[in-house]
């Protein structure tokens, strides 16, 4: 099969991949904004040093697939919303506890929370941004995209997927063999990963 030939929503596989990145890197401002509001300061919430969260590209990728059948329905969108993030949220919390012993956020200041890697509030929140995404941003995002012609996105989509690939590889490596010297508030997340393990 010729991967140049794949469409999604009327977008080429270069065009396809600009709107990944796009939403990885909203969720990463996203993030970056959130822990600036509640430990007042910034912090780079991405697995790398590129602005981009990809865990937020594959979770729209994701839900765009498995939600079409309710895609017009605000209210079935919410719900799946609710309940698909915070199963993507506990998934990706077990394989990070998985490769690093560690997960990079913590819940346990908020109530209605379980072993401080979910909770009710940020279940409630996922739903509310499916909804935004569904009926509001999506459509802008994928106007913007199909505006770029298809071998210029391409290009495009081929210099990201390299730099993430080798940013990516480069503080894998160092994670794994404990080198990273970016702070990640590890004594609380230590702990969280040994109470999560038993």
């Amino acid at each position: 099969m010729n991967l140049m030939n794949l469409s999604f929503h009327g977008m080429n596989i270069g065009q396809m991949v600009i709107w990944f990145f796009i939403y990885s890197f909203c969720g990463w401002a996203m993030e970056c904004v959130v822990i600036r509001l509640q430990l007042k300061r910034w912090e780079n919430r991405g697995f790398a040093k590129l602005p981009f969260c990809v865990i937020y590209g594959f979770g729209v990728l994701i839900a765009m697939v498995l939600f079409m059948p309710i895609k017009d329905n605000i209210i079935a969108v919410y719900i799946a919303g609710c309940v698909g993030a915070t199963i993507f949220e506990y998934l990706t919390a077990m394989a990070m506890i998985k490769l690093f012993g560690e997960v990079w956020w913590n819940y346990d200041h908020l109530r209605f929370n379980y072993k401080g890697i979910l909770c009710l509030q940020s279940t409630l929140g996922w739903g509310l941004l499916a909804v935004f995404v569904f009926f509001v941003l999506n459509n802008v995002i994928e106007n913007f995209v199909r505006m770029i012609s298809p071998a210029v996105a391409n290009v495009i989509g081929i210099i990201l997927i390299l730099s993430y690939i080798l940013d990516f590889a480069y503080h894998f490596v160092k994670n794994i063999h404990g080198f990273n010297s970016i702070d990640k508030n590890n004594s609380e997340s230590k702990s969280l990963a040994h109470k999560i393990q038993k």
